[in-house]
C-alpha cells in the first residue's frame, strides 16, 4: 500500500505551547480565605445573634473562679464567647456552666460543651465555639431567651447621649 502523497505532517505543536506558555505571566489567586467563609456559612444551619457586649455572662474559669466573659453570639445550637488572655481558655470536650444575668443578682444557668477555642490577637482574647447540651436543666428557658434576643436585636438603637427633659417651662 502506497502512502506517497497521502502522509501528513505535524507541527511540533507540544513545543510551541510550551514557549508559549513560558512567554505567558500568569497570577495565582489564594481562594483559602474565600473558601474558608462559604464552608462556615455552610456548616452554620441556624441563624446567629451578634451579642458582643450586650448580655452579662459568666463562666467558672478553673483557678479564677467566676469570670465575665463576653458572649460573642448566640443561637438555638451554641453560643460563642470570649475570655481574655488573663483568664485563660477552655479546652475542646471541656463542659462548662455558664451563668446569664438578668440584674446584679438575678441569673439562670445552662451547660455547654467547648468545641474550639482560638486565641484572637487582634483582641487579645481566647474566642471559644460551644454547643448547647440538649440535658441543660434550663434548655426550655434558653431557647425562649434566644428568641427573644434575636427579635429585640433587629430593633435595637444605640443611646448617643440624648436627653429628654419633661416639666420644663418654655418662657
Amino acid at each position: 500500500m502506497s502512502t506517497e502523497g497521502k502522509v501528513l505532517t505535524f507541527p511540533n505543536i507540544k513545543q510551541d505551547r510550551t514557549d508559549e506558555i513560558a512567554d505567558s505571566k500568569a497570577s495565582i489567586v489564594d481562594i483559602t480565605e474565600k473558601r474558608q467563609e462559604i464552608i462556615q456559612d455552610e456548616r452554620r444551619s441556624v441563624r446567629r445573634t451578634i451579642l458582643t457586649e450586650f448580655i452579662g455572662v459568666h463562666a467558672v474559669v478553673p483557678g479564677h473562679g467566676l469570670q465575665k466573659c463576653a458572649l460573642y453570639d448566640i443561637s438555638v445550637n451554641g453560643v460563642a464567647f470570649d475570655l481574655s488572655k488573663k483568664q485563660g481558655h477552655f479546652s475542646a470536650g471541656e463542659e462548662v456552666a455558664l451563668r446569664v444575668y438578668l440584674n446584679h443578682k438575678t441569673y439562670f444557668t445552662f451547660v455547654v460543651s467547648v468545641r474550639s477555642s482560638r486565641f484572637i490577637k487582634e483582641e487579645a482574647v481566647y474566642r471559644h465555639g460551644a454547643s448547647v447540651l440538649k440535658e441543660t436543666a434550663n434548655r426550655e428557658a434558653l431557647e425562649h431567651f434566644i428568641k427573644f434576643i434575636e427579635t429585640v436585636s433587629a430593633n435595637l438603637k444605640t443611646d448617643h447621649g440624648d436627653v429628654i427633659v419633661s416639666n420644663l417651662e418654655l418662657t
